[in-house]
């Protein structure tokens, strides 16, 4: 495979897990209440500040993964939040039989999300980034 094909693959890569978070964060911050409610349903303790790092962290550490600014820091902070969250909101081991499937998808959903994020940790933005920029 050609370095060209690399980097533009590399750049494929970090914008579509920087969606994920771009998407959720805004989501979260234009259903406010209702992120509120649903942290308070799993018992999140703090859930207004929380949700309000949660935000931020999904909305400016997804845009800083998309421009490829500090990137391994950012990845590596994210794929932690990631691990953090999945157990509280997709624990498929104590859910019940209707639900089992949906959330062990969620689940799995997420630890690849952690898998891709991890890669980013392990290889950098690429050349198509504001640190392949500075390189350059």
């Amino acid at each position: 495979m050609s370095a060209s094909t690399q980097n533009f693959l590399q750049l494929l890569g970090r914008i579509t897990l920087s969606l994920l978070f771009i998407v959720a964060g805004i989501r979260k911050a234009m259903a406010f209440s209702g992120t509120v409610a649903y942290m308070t349903k799993f018992g999140v303790p703090f859930t207004e500040p929380l949700a309000v790092a949660a935000i931020a962290l999904e909305s400016l550490g997804g845009l800083a993964l998309l421009l490829g600014w500090k990137t391994r820091s950012i990845a590596a902070i994210l794929a932690s939040f990631v691990v953090i969250i999945t157990p509280i909101f997709h624990a498929f081991w104590t859910v019940d039989a209707a639900a089992f499937g949906n959330q062990l998808n969620h689940f799995l959903k997420n630890a690849c999300i952690v898998g891709g994020l991890l890669y980013v940790v392990a290889f950098g933005a690429g050349t198509y980034s504001i640190e392949g920029r500075d390189r350059r």
